[in-house]
């Protein structure tokens, strides 16, 4: 009986969170919470990139140009260039 929630239940778990942080800052929170997602997301995606493509490029070569991760589609604002790791050792 402690784990089920009811429809009750859920309303008032609503109403207490609303009245706790306001109107004005769930909007901001969920907001932010999508543009974490939104770089996790980016993040995982280019290390992935990466392990698949982690040879040195050869001799003569250029190296691939420098990424840049935007936290959200158009946003300019909060972009920031990517350095990417360089293996110069010789094994």
């Amino acid at each position: 009986m402690i784990g089920r929630l009811g429809p009750t239940e859920i309303i008032l778990i609503l109403v207490v969170v609303f009245l706790l942080f306001g109107a004005k800052k769930l909007p901001d929170m969920a907001r932010s919470l999508g543009k974490s997602a939104r770089i996790l997301k980016s993040e995982a995606k280019a290390m992935k990139d990466e392990s698949n493509t982690s040879t040195p490029p050869a001799p003569g070569e250029q190296p691939p140009a420098q990424r840049t991760i935007h936290a959200a589609p158009g946003d300019v604002h909060s972009a920031r260039p990517v350095n990417e790791p360089t293996d110069t050792t010789q094994r």
